[in-house]
């Protein structure tokens, strides 16, 4: 992975791996990847050819072939300020699906999407050829999944002498997109691959070096502008998801960690990066983690 190791400041390339997430976080807590408290934003990177252990929300697990998908973990390390700050730390993983939909349309050429609205039925529409973003986490391509986002925070070692807490920390964003799986192997109905929507796809090794150092490029650039102003940037960052949110303006319901669901339209992503649904009757409801699912149109 040439550009990968150009563009990252740390890379662990594996054929086979369980999962990218835990190997990255068991390089951060051995300081291998190592918090430099007051050092610019870093950027390791983990790829793996083949994971068989993968982790995602809600503790599910998925094995991914060689060559088949994108198993990359981006270990970026910020300031803990930052990152355990309620008010704007929701924006980080939405920084990643951004830097995300870049670097695919960037190895590609398939355009990323914004909403727009249908007369008369108030869906957030978009052309369904385009890379959309689906809140929380999700890739979407042609209306369908293409990869999903896992955010991690990780402490590494991180108190001193004196036990005291560092000021840096890690941040581990797990990436996974289907490349080069087949029709007959996606894991669910409402899922798609790479090369179902490019005919001269590149190979993989060459397409995950470019969208790997892509990424890591961006995530630098943009982690960094973020920890400088995190409240302009915030704002900025809430004006650019809602233009690529596939989600708003769907039916949906929503599965929360406490067993509880919520039904109705997603409304608008707030200031906090947190998701607004309206349910039936008219009541507004703030979802901040959950899986949300899309229901079919009324």
């Amino acid at each position: 992975m040439p550009r990968t190791r150009k563009a990252a400041d740390v890379l662990v390339p594996v054929a086979s791996v369980g999962s990218t997430n835990v190997l990255a976080r068991e390089l951060v807590d051995g300081g291998k990847i190592p918090l430099r408290p007051g050092e610019p934003v870093t950027i390791g990177v983990v790829a793996a050819q083949e994971q068989t252990n993968g982790h995602g929300r809600l503790g599910r697990t998925w094995v991914s072939e060689e060559g088949e998908s994108f198993t990359v973990s981006f270990v970026a390390t910020i300031p803990r300020a930052l990152a355990v700050d309620e008010s704007v730390n929701g924006w980080l993983p939405m920084i990643a699906g951004r830097c995300a939909l870049d670097a695919i349309h960037g190895a590609t050429g398939l355009p990323v999407g914004t909403r727009r609205h249908r007369e008369g039925d108030g869906i957030g529409g978009g052309c369904e050829s385009e890379l959309m973003l689906k809140w929380p986490n999700d890739i979407f391509l042609a209306g369908c999944k293409l990869g999903g986002i896992l955010a991690e925070l990780v402490s590494g070692r991180s108190r001193g002498a004196e036990g005291r807490e560092t000021a840096t920390v890690a941040i581990i964003f797990g990436i996974g997109i289907n490349m080069r799986v087949p029709q007959s192997r996606l894991p669910i109905r409402r899922a798609t691959s790479l090369q179902l929507h490019v005919p001269d796809l590149q190979e993989s090794g060459p397409l995950r070096d470019a969208m790997a150092a892509r990424i890591a490029q961006l995530l630098k650039a943009e982690l960094t502008a973020f920890d400088a102003e995190p409240r302009s940037r915030a704002a900025m960052l809430r004006e650019e998801v809602t233009d690529v949110c596939w989600t708003l303006g769907r039916r949906v319901e929503a599965r929360l960690v406490d067993g509880t669901r919520v039904e109705g339209r997603a409304l608008r992503v707030n200031p906090d990066a947190s998701l607004t649904i309206e349910t039936d009757d008219h009541m507004e409801h703030v979802v901040r983690t959950g899986d949300v699912g899309i229901l079919p149109a009324r």
